[in-house]
């Protein structure tokens, strides 16, 4: 397992919405400016799904991040596992006025997990960049 941390300075609840809700997902859920996500849908709820679509802003190349959510306990933790299989978990935790939060990832076998750690990491701090700046 890897793991990546980032903090918001937002309340849970307010982390919680820009995670799950699809109007927020477009807005943070890439690693770099190059790349977008274009359309999203979540059901965040046990047995739900979503899907995230990942492009290339350049139109070279895209895909589909997949899953199912196993355990939807609202603000604080959401387990999923990813179509190919792999558990991912995202926890809340409240600390002052803020949320520190920690995402833990099954890597996969085709990319080194340092490279991955790296674009979970754009990404979770992007999303937690993304919340503060709304909740502000």
């Amino acid at each position: 397992m890897a793991v990546v941390r980032a903090r918001a300075e937002a309340s849970p609840d307010e982390v919680w919405a820009c995670f799950t809700d699809p109007e927020h997902v477009v807005a943070w859920n890439f690693a770099s400016e190059d790349w977008c996500c274009p359309q999203a849908a979540t059901d965040a709820r046990p047995g739900g799904r979503f899907v995230w679509r990942m492009e290339a802003r350049d139109g070279s190349m895209g895909f589909d991040l997949e899953g199912t959510f196993d355990r939807v306990e609202r603000p604080n933790l959401l387990t999923w596992h990813l179509s190919d299989g792999r558990a991912v978990e995202l926890t809340l935790t409240p600390d002052g006025t803020s949320t520190r939060i920690e995402q833990t990832f099954e890597p996969e076998n085709l990319h080194p997990v340092d490279l991955q750690i790296q674009g979970w990491q754009a990404i979770l701090d992007r999303f937690a960049a993304y919340a503060t700046s709304l909740a502000r």
